[in-house]
């Protein structure tokens, strides 16, 4: 009671406060770096990070790309080729004359070397950075390179990839954020008794997500996911906070007259209610900090943030400005276009076994497609970017033209003798999809040896510890066939030299899903059973929290399950960060009814009696939050031409309307059929009579 009557009491001042906030926020926003690049998650100690460093440190060769010239004289290419050197953070240009120095007759050019960057029409050179794939430099290396060379020439590679998705995220984000609040705002206004009211919740998220963003600056650097998403999400999530104080506000006012009574009496009211709804929904993104892949603790401590700083912003500053525009809220009230639930909610008790049967036919298939669609998920964040981005379109040319699909790079001894070299290139070469192998020793074969060269040459391959191979495949990365590439290529360069390291993107890529799919059990373990415990502790109940988590969970399985049936791919993160997000967000719902349902049962109601007062005063408020994520998200989904973010925005928003369906349906009727078991393994309920817990507490709750 002490902090509400501060609050009331000096609203005035904490709406200063929170605006003065704003301008460290900004500032820290638009100083976090956001990174694009999905393989720079990757644990340490793998192989394929090891070697990546150790191809930066050496040869001081970080991020690599392929250029397609098309329709080019050898002597232009040539001139482009010396102008592409200068670019800034440019380490090395490997094109056919880059081989043999003009000493070495151009006969001794092995064919393959010649062939591997010639086709008829085309020609190909390879390009190295000494900045990361992911860094800034790098991206503005590429767009330089690409307004040099102009539309005879498309790049391809990781970083390509990464610059594209950037330009179109930074064009995207402001468009799907207003989207967004557009579509939740016009949900409140529909649905809650107020005209204003949703512009002033409005205000006070919107704080507090600036507030949020701003203090990822502490963080360094975001993913651009969490970027995209966070600012959605913690408006859909913490949405559902101050439609509570509001409601609870008008409820005091009614009672007390005086508005700052009222006030101090909601916040209160609101502070204990909505501490365990946030801490489900906390438990929920803390989960996604236990995956390896470190992307995941990303998303979940900046959400995690989120809802923590919407629960302050809804006891402090939201109430400081209901208090200031009180009388312009007050008059612009309207009758809620909700109707009553209660002759609804007699019909779904009535027929509750109906319900159980739907329940019990829907979970197998549903199940079902849940697995299949963890089978046939994305990995290449190729596929995510439109058909006609600039990297997309060079990608089809390189594969084409040249037939290479993807690239891998080797690390080798330096110390290991030419002759060994040549066997393990040789064997390598025979493995299926291997275009070829390019290495010292393509250069100088038996006819050349290594000392005729110059040390320019000899320096672009070849550093004191490691000799660089590129090994061209026909494969394309995250594919079977690939992977099955990989394990051969790598079994014989351990063979050979048992210190090597096969790396670039297919390696990265197929320790990510190696990685993921571990992160996904242990994702989904921990986030059940965390916000298992906090159930049972909020209910006090064994078999409660089995119940309320069951229901989700059918929810997640029905919403994850779809995509198979629908023939829809999902990139990779979806399933794992849906599934979290959706049982953290939304048992919210299923908590709410229960906890109704319990004080009805405690106060010596009958079951039937308790479910139907339980499921008529929660539908308003399940409608509202689940509406209001769904306004949030859908609008997002249809807008962005980025398909990680539409479609994890679309399962989010169709999550919210499956667990609000399962929640109004499907939780009365376990209810009644699991009454008994209830009330003898939820403490209160034993005895029937009536415990320290009152409906107006239990409801408040």
């Amino acid at each position: 009671m002490r902090f509400s009557k501060a609050v009331v009491k000096y609203r005035v001042p904490i709406l200063i406060a929170a605006l003065l906030l704003m301008i460290p926020s900004v500032m820290g926003m638009a100083g976090t770096r956001i990174n694009y690049d999905m393989l720079d998650y990757l644990p340490e100690d793998m192989d394929t990070v090891i070697g990546q460093n150790e191809l930066l440190e050496e040869f001081h060769k970080g991020a690599f790309s392929f250029l397609i010239l098309e329709d080019m004289p050898a002597r232009d290419v040539s001139v482009l080729k010396e102008k592409i050197q200068r670019v800034d953070h440019v380490e090395t240009v490997l094109w056919y004359d880059s081989l043999l120095d003009i000493s070495v007759p151009m006969e001794l050019l092995p064919d393959k070397v010649y062939d591997a960057f010639n086709t008829e029409g085309a020609t190909m050179m390879a390009v190295f950075f000494d900045t990361s794939t992911s860094s800034d430099l790098t991206m503005d290396a590429i767009r330089e390179i690409r307004s040099i060379a102009g539309e005879q020439c498309f790049v391809s590679g990781m970083s390509a990839l990464v610059t594209d998705l950037k330009d179109l995220c930074e064009a995207e984000e402001p468009v799907y954020v207003g989207i967004a609040v557009a579509l939740a705002c016009a949900a409140m206004l529909l649905l809650l008794d107020s005209w204003l009211a949703p512009l002033v919740f409005l205000v006070s998220i919107g704080m507090m997500i600036l507030l949020n963003l701003g203090t990822n600056y502490f963080m360094g650097e975001i993913s651009y996911i969490t970027k995209a998403l966070s600012a959605v999400l913690q408006l859909a999530v913490t949405m559902d906070y101050s439609i509570f104080l509001w409601n609870s506000y008008n409820e005091q006012r009614a009672r007390r007259g005086g508005h700052e009574e009222a006030m101090t009496a909601a916040i209160d009211a609101t502070l204990a209610s909505v501490t365990g709804s946030a801490v489900t929904t906390i438990a929920g993104f803390i989960a996604l900090c236990f995956m390896s892949f470190t992307m995941g603790r990303d998303l979940g401590i900046v959400m995690a943030k989120g809802v923590l700083l919407g629960v302050v912003g809804c006891v402090t500053v939201l109430p400081s400005l209901i208090l200031v525009f009180d009388k312009p809220m007050q008059r612009t009230r309207h009758r809620s276009l909700i109707p009553d639930m209660r002759g609804f909610s007699s019909g779904v008790v009535k027929i509750f076994p109906v319900f159980l049967a739907v329940f019990l036919v829907v979970i197998p298939p549903a199940l079902y497609g849940y697995e299949r669609t963890n089978g046939e998920v994305y990995y290449d964040m190729g596929q995510c970017l439109p058909e006609d981005m600039a990297y997309v379109t060079a990608n089809k040319k390189l594969s084409e033209d040249f037939g290479v699909a993807s690239t891998h790079m080797l690390l080798v001894d330096a110390g290991l003798p030419d002759r060994e070299v040549r066997a393990m290139i040789r064997e390598m070469e025979q493995v299926d999809g291997v275009r070829y192998v390019l290495g010292m020793e393509s250069v100088t074969g038996s006819r050349v040896p290594e000392e005729f060269l110059p040390d320019k040459v000899t320096e672009k391959l070849k550093s004191g510890k490691w000799e660089l191979l590129l090994v061209n495949s026909a494969y394309k990365v995250a594919s079977d066939d690939v992977d099955r590439q990989l394990d051969l290529l790598g079994g014989i360069l351990k063979r050979h030299d048992p210190s090597g390291l096969l790396i670039g993107e297919a390696p990265c890529m197929k320790d990510m899903i190696e990685t993921t799919d571990r992160d996904f059990q242990v994702v989904n373990a921990v986030s059940i059973i965390a916000i298992f415990l906090i159930i049972a502790l909020v209910e006090k109940s064994l078999t409660l929290p089995f119940i309320l988590i069951a229901v989700i969970e059918a929810a997640i399985f029905v919403n994850l399950g779809l995509p198979h049936y629908l023939g829809q791919s999902l990139p990779f993160i979806a399933p794992i960060c849906i599934s979290t997000i959706q049982l953290g967000a939304t048992v919210d719902y299923a908590i709410l009814m229960t906890t109704r349902y319990k004080a009805e049962r405690i106060a010596g109601e009958d079951k039937k009696k308790a479910v139907h007062t339980a499921l008529s005063t929660s539908i308003p408020s399940i409608l509202v939050s689940g509406m209001g994520l769904f306004a949030a998200t859908f609008g997002v989904a249809l807008y962005s031409d980025l398909d990680i973010i539409s479609s994890m925005c679309l399962l989010m928003a169709r999550g919210a309307v499956i667990s609000m369906l399962s929640v109004i349906f499907i939780l009365p009727a376990l209810l009644l059929l699991c009454d008994r078991l209830i009330c003898a393994t939820t403490a209160g309920m034993r005895s029937g009579k009536h415990s320290t817990i009152s409906k107006q507490e239990a409801f408040v709750k």
